[in-house]
């Protein structure tokens, strides 16, 4: 597959630093820190650079054996991207390429944006992390009458609401409306007490969209763009579908088939639970993002807060066995706000994943090193979701895993999907929107 590479790596590998990126249409940003925050280490430049230039080498390889339509990724460190990559296309029909600047449906990475802004709105004294649910939202009932009392704000960002794994998403994936599920919740037997136990959700997670409009009188994308999106220069970033398909360059979501790469509809289901998978973001936003995350934007997100969002909360064992690199790294897991936060390797890694129809994403960085690695594509399979942890690998100076596959034979083809109708009428597909 013809597929198109960016690489802005330093060139005096010693200092880590980079090309100046185009910043022509962002939104006015204030200097990063220069300052380390305290702490901080400084990972040996070498190994660095050799992890760089494996990473070239590995998403070469990707683009060569056609394993995804399109991806686009960078590491960070400080407040400098010291490398960006694509691959592949944002419409494979078209073949209009994936640059840094192509807009991507985010999936669940939108549970950080939550989180962010009802920190900054806890800062403001508008509700407190303690807050309770049934204070603010008069509809809200769990079907245990004491959990009910006791159910808080930090209790549905920090998934230990006590409700089964993703109540109602299937439900949501069927058109049921996201304000009728909630006003079911009152029917589903809990699985613990609250705060006992770890369940993921994305619709009771939604809540905090209501939460944050009965507390503001403002809408929860308007709060989202003024505070975050706006002064981090996140001039690609919105909610909602139309957003997306209105964006100057987006990303369709794949599938394969016989013909290659097949681009479909996107649809329009988890975009109804906002707060949870509603935003979209290119490259370029995520690497802001992701410098305001390891605190190189105190003026936006004070460390303060970071702090608060970033602490490891409820324990999360499922995911220490979730998938082989995990099962190889990871010594303990739990959910903080918004993120997850592993042991990895020995070192705190704050991560989290994406998925819906079509999309797949990953951020995750060590805060003792202020680095990070963000991926985004548009296409299933297993190959790109690999390639994350081996560069984390690299910069720990853990040793090589190939959990991405990429070493290996190739196998001899892509699993064989039916082809996409010819019309535009949207193609369903049932992925949750889960990690």
């Amino acid at each position: 597959m013809p597929f198109r590479k960016i690489f802005l790596v330093a060139a005096g590998a010693l200092s880590l630093a980079c090309a100046p990126l185009d910043t022509s249409n962002a939104a006015p940003v204030a200097p990063a820190s220069a300052t380390p925050a305290p702490g901080v280490q400084k990972l040996p430049p070498a190994r660095v650079k050799a992890t760089l230039d494996d990473y070239r080498q590995w998403l070469n390889t990707l683009g060569k054996r056609d394993a995804v339509a399109g991806l686009a990724t960078a590491v960070v460190i400080g407040d400098k991207v010291v490398f960006e990559g694509t691959v592949g296309y944002a419409d494979a029909a078209t073949k209009e390429p994936v640059t840094p600047k192509t807009v991507f449906r985010l999936a669940s990475l939108s549970k950080a944006f939550a989180t962010a802004i009802t920190g900054l709105l806890v800062d403001d004294g508008k509700l407190g992390w303690d807050t309770r649910l049934i204070d603010v939202l008069p509809y809200f009932k769990l079907k245990d009458a004491h959990a009910s009392d006791q159910a808080t704000v930090g209790d549905i960002l920090g998934q230990r609401l006590g409700l089964p794994r993703n109540t109602y998403d299937n439900l949501l994936e069927g058109d049921v409306p996201y304000q009728e599920l909630v006003r079911k919740l009152d029917e589903v037997d809990m699985t613990c007490g609250i705060g006992q136990c770890y369940g993921y959700q994305n619709v009771a997670f939604g809540m905090i969209g209501d939460v944050l409009f009965a507390r503001t009188g403002d809408f929860f994308y308007h709060l989202v763009d003024k505070r975050l999106f706006y002064p981090l220069g996140m001039t690609t970033a919105s909610y909602g579908l139309a957003a997306l398909e209105t964006s100057k360059s987006w990303a369709r979501p794949h599938h394969a088939s016989r013909r290659g790469w097949i681009p479909f509809t996107p649809n329009e289901t988890y975009y109804r639970v906002a707060p949870a998978a509603g935003v979209n973001a290119s490259l370029r936003d995520m690497e802001k993002w992701l410098v305001a995350q390891m605190g190189g934007r105190p003026d936006v997100l004070s460390p303060s807060l970071l702090k608060v969002l970033h602490a490891p909360g409820v324990a999360t064992p499922s995911e220490l066995h979730a998938t082989p690199w995990r099962r190889g790294r990871l010594t303990a897991a739990h959910y903080a706000l918004g993120w997850r936060v592993y042991d990895y390797g020995g070192e705190t890694l704050i991560y989290h994943a994406g998925a819906v129809a079509g999309y797949r994403t990953m951020i995750g960085f060590f805060p003792k090193y202020q680095v990070g690695v963000v991926t985004l594509w548009n296409s299933t399979g297993p190959t790109p979701s690999g390639l994350m942890p081996m560069v984390l690998d690299g910069l720990l100076g853990l040793p090589h895993v190939d959990w991405a596959g990429l070493e290996h034979a190739p196998p001899p083809s892509r699993p064989v999907r039916k082809a996409a109708p010819k019309h535009k009428k949207a193609v369903r597909h049932r992925k949750p929107s889960h990690h």
